[in-house]
């Protein structure tokens, strides 16, 4: 693919060359580093030939350099088996990830609001970027929904494990009695799909309504009907958008979320999994979290899908997340279920 990029006629088609330079980029970033990680292991088996015939003295000052570049390739072999994980259709994909608020009233809102913090820094983490899609303010604090588009390589394969209902357990700052509240918020994820995928609505089955936006703005934004509501009237779903000064860029960006929601409950349909994947997650209340956030009367945060806990709350509401969403993407793999059930056996 290097080669073809030399040819005389490369760039005759700029949409066909920048295609090939994105499959290229995307060849790259998964080969390089395996075979960058491979070059590290053979200098450490240099290493290994050339200190065998040292002094005693001289072995046990090698072993100390060795052990620090050990744990190093441990935690890069880490990366790499995590990211083999992501073979998936839309992995490669940017992602559409909305909160929505559950039981719990104001303090739902509010937790819905330390969510969307600790997932917006989770993105910044990993080097994504996060774009506001929307977002509706709650009746007294916190927020009732978002929306944001998480933009970068395999930002769908990772964010895809999120997905589900988030219970918190705290003494709630709006309680004047200082009594321990329990709350809920949904996460969906959909990855935004490219122009490859031909998604066809009818305008007859959409519904558009137009509005003036809310919560913070600039100029243009508060003073004009720019945000868009976009209904699926055979499905239900409803997208808005806000975002942007323009009626036309919001609904265009509406559009674009509502054909990856549509296509991504086709897919599900086509699976049978629905409850899995998109849409009918049941009540966002009690017994249908996937994790459970302990702030009183201790400490906790554990995944009920694959066990893992840790008592560094603060650490994750700042966004240290991955800890789950690699247990839960690893936990999803064949072999590592074989390994499972060979323990077990």
């Amino acid at each position: 693919m290097d080669a073809q990029m030399g040819a005389p006629d490369f760039w005759n088609s700029n949409d066909r060359a920048q295609k090939h330079i994105a499959k290229l980029n995307g060849l790259k970033k998964a080969v390089l580093p395996v075979v960058a990680f491979q070059k590290k292991l053979d200098d450490i088996a240099m290493m290994l030939e050339l200190i065998a015939g040292e002094d005693v003295a001289a072995q046990e000052t090698y072993d100390k350099e060795l052990g620090t570049t050990v744990a190093a390739l441990v935690t890069e072999l880490d990366e790499l088996e995590i990211a083999s994980f992501l073979t998936g259709q839309f992995d490669r994909s940017n992602a559409i990830f909305s909160i929505q608020s559950g039981a719990g009233g104001t303090e739902a809102n509010d937790w819905a609001d330390l969510m969307f913090r600790m997932y917006s820094r989770w993105a910044e983490r990993r080097g994504f970027g996060v774009e506001l899609m929307d977002v509706q303010p709650g009746d007294t604090a916190g927020i009732s929904k978002a929306t944001i588009l998480i933009k970068g390589e395999n930002a769908y394969g990772y964010a895809k494990a999120e997905r589900g209902v988030h219970r918190l357990v705290r003494i709630s700052p709006f309680d004047s009695n200082k009594r321990r509240h329990t709350s809920f918020c949904a996460v969906d994820v959909v990855a935004e799909i490219t122009d490859e995928i031909v998604i066809d609505i009818p305008e007859d089955e959409i519904r558009t309504d137009v509005y003036r936006s809310s919560g913070k703005g600039g100029q243009g934004v508060n003073t004009t009907d720019s945000a868009v509501r976009l209904t699926h009237i055979p499905t239900g779903v409803v997208v808005v958008c806000q975002n942007e000064r323009s009626q036309i860029k919001n609904k265009a960006t509406a559009m674009n979320v509502l054909k990856a929601r549509l296509y991504e409950r086709k897919q599900d349909e086509q699976r049978a999994e629905m409850d899995k994947f998109y849409g009918e997650k049941g009540e966002i209340g009690f017994g249908a979290q996937i994790r459970s956030y302990v702030l009183q009367p201790y400490q906790m945060v554990k995944d009920l899908r694959t066990g893992i806990s840790t008592s560094d709350t603060q650490g994750v509401l700042d966004g240290d997340l991955d800890r789950f969403v690699n247990a839960w993407l690893r936990a999803g793999c064949p072999r590592h279920r074989n390994k499972d059930i060979q323990m077990e056996e």
